[in-house]
């Protein structure tokens, strides 16, 4: 897969902001070793890669999930935040929706015959 081995030499910006809005071509860089959150990134995005690369980011996240756990700064504030918020239910455990109840039917009513309409008489 040639398009995995351009490299990019990442180093610290001048500015506080963590990347540039203008630019389409930065780097944005995520750690999934230090951030949680950064590894579900890669998950979500594993998923919606092409069958190679999923392939490749597959190995990759269960040697970070079989790994020791390691927190950055950031990693650490996520770890704390993603703590906070209530478990996601697995789906075996969901209640099913219930399906709109289906309404009665109705007592058919014998149609009502129209109206003979009288045609005009020839004389």
């Amino acid at each position: 897969m040639p398009e995995l081995t351009r490299r990019y030499i990442v180093m610290t910006m001048a500015t506080e902001a963590p990347f540039d809005l203008q630019d389409p071509e930065a780097p944005f860089v995520l750690k999934p070793w230090k951030d949680p959150a950064a590894l579900r990134a890669l998950e979500a995005y594993r998923e919606h890669a092409y069958p190679e690369l999923a392939s490749d980011l597959d190995v990759w996240i269960q040697a970070i999930t079989s790994g020791p756990m390691v927190r950055g700064g950031v990693g650490a504030r996520n770890e704390a935040h993603l703590a906070s918020r209530p478990k996601a239910r697995p789906a075996s455990a969901r209640p099913k929706p219930k399906g709109k109840a289906k309404p009665r039917a109705a007592k058919k009513r014998p149609a009502k015959k129209a109206p003979k309409v009288k045609g005009k008489r020839r004389s």
